[in-house]
């Protein structure tokens, strides 16, 4: 017989005294990042009741299980709360595996061995931007591994969205009425470029007053190819974007106002510019940082899914709502100690958005949920991550000498129109493009990243 030394509320109390004296380490039998550093996996860390839903659920729920309007109840608290709703009552499944030990498989290897190498160099400048130690801008890896507050936390996300120097995504989107319908279909690209929080520490062509060029642009279907938009980020939070956008009915580029960021980028789709890594806009053109608290929760973070392999172009089978394709198969696992983060869009007085909610996986420092909530203080949508180290039984994906890791999928939910805009990061989509992490195989700076190249894409 085995002797539990912690019982089900030691976690629950712990994390409450955490929360109200705003103690940052991560971890509760040891330090998280000293035993990241030596390799150690999660049971040296969590009581066995943070690593296993079946002693957290005291049986009711165990790894292989199938989450169900029928038992979601005994992991309510494990779930945001649209998720919880969409398995309640729209017929959505969770499937449920035995959770990541090696936090190794939650990062890109080189972001990781930079956030390692960097631990303890990050500072808040007195203009609340990001500095090393001897004022540079920030040279690669998660800044804040241990977050003292929801500014660094936040500013945990928002350096490095993709956490590659440079992403390329392939985006397949499908966005589902509700009637369960499919009432539009699109193929586009999203590419992102750091020019500083680099992983090697370099500055991107001494580009130091920058943070990123992004860009998004249409391939399919042919009466949205190549609407485009470019945002060209500062180093400097507080400053807005540049917002340029290329529609072909209008051919020609013209400069959006920063509340675009607020709005579909399309019709009938649900993702907006803000919605990105829930960090879409700059981390202080919003403001009142807080942790509110720390729990565990159920996160989409394993290889299985990933389904490279399983389908020519990674896509995923679907299930519930009305017709049976609101959803994508998920497959959740237990995540030890989420930090759970609030903040209000200060800089958007117009804003619709009245606050958001974000859940943080301490041990990579990346949201695993992300709900935003209307002026009202009603939840709007929700945007549900789903990441994959890139490698399964059928393939494996590499990124230099290490697989591949990135979001593999996600639900975008607008929960006041019942609307689900869901993609994936595919292999490839209309127009040939493909889904890679390495900006030096090509020019992507002047194919991507520029006015010009808005103009060109567009044409």
């Amino acid at each position: 017989m085995r002797i539990r030394k912690y019982d089900h509320n030691f976690s629950r109390r712990a994390f409450l005294e955490k929360t109200a004296l705003g103690v940052a380490g991560a971890g509760l039998l040891s330090p998280l990042w000293s035993s990241i550093a030596r390799g150690a996996d999660m049971s040296k860390v969590y009581p066995d009741e943070l690593t296993s839903i079946e002693m957290y659920t005291k049986g009711k729920i165990k790894a292989g299980d199938i989450i169900t309007a029928n038992n979601v109840e005994h992991v309510k608290e494990l779930l945001d709360p649209v998720a919880y709703h969409q398995v309640k009552t729209m017929g959505r499944r969770i499937h449920i595996v035995e959770p990541v030990k090696d936090v190794s498989s939650l990062y890109p290897a080189e972001f990781l061995e930079a956030t390692l190498r960097n631990k303890g160099k990050a500072v808040l400048g007195k203009d609340n931007n990001v500095y090393t130690t001897d004022g540079k801008p920030w040279i690669g890896g998660v800044p804040f591994p241990e977050p003292k507050n929801g500014i660094e936390a936040a500013y945990n996300l928002t350096l490095s969205w993709g956490r590659h120097d440079y992403s390329q995504y392939a985006v397949r989107d499908w966005d589902i009425d509700p009637d369960g319908d499919l009432s539009y279909q699109y193929d586009f690209v999203w590419c992102e470029l750091n020019t500083t929080a680099r992983t090697n520490g370099d500055i991107w062509k001494g580009k130091d007053d920058l943070l990123r060029y992004q860009s998004v642009f249409f391939t399919a279907p042919n009466d949205s190819a190549g609407t485009s938009f470019l945002s060209i980020w500062d180093y400097d939070q507080s400053k807005f974007p540049d917002l340029h956008g290329y529609i072909p009915a209008f051919r020609r580029v013209r400069q959006f106002p920063t509340n675009q960021r607020f709005e579909p980028l399309v019709p009938g789709i649900t993702l907006f510019l803000s919605d990105a890594w829930a960090a879409g806009d700059p981390l202080l053109t919003w403001g009142n940082y807080k942790i509110i608290g720390r729990q565990p929760m159920l996160g989409v973070i394993g290889p299985r899914n990933f389904h490279g392999g399983y389908h020519d172009n990674w896509e995923k089978p679907v299930h519930g709502g009305p017709k049976d394709q609101t959803f994508f198969d998920t497959y959740m696992e237990m995540v030890p100690e989420c930090l759970v983060v609030e903040a209000e869009p200060v800089g958007y007085p117009r804003s619709p958005v009245g606050k958001k909610r974000i859940w943080i996986d301490v041990r990579n420092q990346m949201y695993v949920a992300y709900n935003t909530y209307d002026r009202r203080g009603e939840i709007w949508k929700s945007f549900e991550p789903h990441y994959a180290l890139q490698s399964n039984d059928k393939m494996t994906r590499k990124d230099g000498a290490h697989p591949a890791w990135s979001w593999s999928s996600v639900h975008s939910h607008d929960l006041q129109s019942n609307r689900m805009s869901r993609f994936v990061q595919a292999k490839s989509v209309v127009g040939g493009y493909q889904s890679h992490y390495d900006g030096t195989k090509e020019d992507v700076y002047n194919k991507y990243l520029t006015v010009q190249a808005m103009q060109r894409l567009g044409g």
